[in-house]
């Protein structure tokens, strides 16, 4: 029983690959920052979900994922920002 819900996780994570890789390519380059800055809430609301699954007493493999998605997620947020205010930089007069 446990088996078939770990096959319908994975079967959820691969096809949110598979959707993600489309809709992000099916954009044009010159919107790709605006949206980066737009989703670094989003990541937000990730590395705090991330930190609560780390969180846990116990040291298991949710305890494990949930450190690395801590990670993942803060290189996402620092990386969105720093794109963020390298592109707010081109628009300022010198």
């Amino acid at each position: 029983m446990e088996s078939v819900g770990l096959m319908m996780l994975i079967y959820v994570f691969v096809l949110a690959i598979f959707v993600g890789f489309e809709l992000i390519s099916k954009v044009p380059p010159i919107l790709h920052t605006p949206l980066m800055s737009g989703s670094n809430a989003i990541s937000g609301i990730t590395v705090i979900g991330a930190i609560l699954a780390s969180g846990a007493e116990e040291f298991t493999l949710s305890t494990i994922l949930g450190t690395i998605a801590v990670a993942f997620a803060m290189i996402n947020v620092v990386g969105g920002f720093l794109v963020t205010d390298r592109m707010l930089k081109m628009f300022k007069k010198k």
